[in-house]
């Protein structure tokens, strides 16, 4: 049985994450040393050490925890409904945009590549693993190859929140999730 950690732990390794997200705004991941990241989490470097052994590990923390978490806001439409349908959805179902604006500063760094190189790629092939995961039935059954469909779902996702992100999330998620939603059910065909 994993147990949670404790309140003030998770407080710290929140104040570590967010003090580099905040840095990352100001400079590179390269130059961001260790004492910029505890002055302005405001936590004394021996607790820095306590956690992590170098900044890139609490960069590998953030990533992880955020792409659980991003995991959980796809997943959440489908994952309590016995029969799953695209079809029955409402925006208040999709939970995915929820995620990115509550972690905007993170993609926002993502999106600008100033987390690492391919960290874009990276966050595709979660999606894709996902859906290739929890709609493997369905997926196998279309008539279309299973990972070009779930390439394309996770692209064509992680394209819209790049537009949110590079827009500086000028709409709200509740207008971002209708629009998936439009786009899911319309019929629209590119020929003239």
């Amino acid at each position: 049985m994993t147990t949670k950690p404790d309140r003030r732990i998770r407080k710290t390794k929140s104040a570590f994450a967010k003090a580099l997200l905040t840095l990352l705004t100001e400079k590179t991941f390269k130059k961001i040393t260790v004492t910029d990241i505890v002055t302005r989490a405001d936590v004394n470097r021996g607790t820095f050490y306590k956690h992590y052994q170098e900044k890139e590990d609490l960069l590998d923390e953030v990533i992880s925890d955020i792409l659980a978490d991003l995991e959980v806001a796809y997943r959440d439409p489908y994952e309590k409904m016995p029969h799953f349908s695209v079809e029955r959805m409402t925006p208040s179902m999709v939970k995915i945009f929820d995620h990115v604006y509550t972690h905007q500063l993170f993609y926002k760094h993502a999106i600008d590549d100033k987390l690492r190189p391919g960290f874009q790629n990276q966050l595709c092939d979660a999606i894709k693993r996902i859906a290739l995961r929890d709609f493997a039935t369905v997926l196998n059954h279309s008539g279309v190859n299973p990972e070009l469909h779930a390439s394309y779902q996770a692209h064509a996702i992680f394209g819209l929140i790049v537009y949110w992100a590079q827009s500086n999330f000028e709409f709200t998620p509740t207008y971002m999730s209708e629009q998936l939603l439009q786009i899911v059910h319309s019929n629209t065909s590119f020929t003239t």
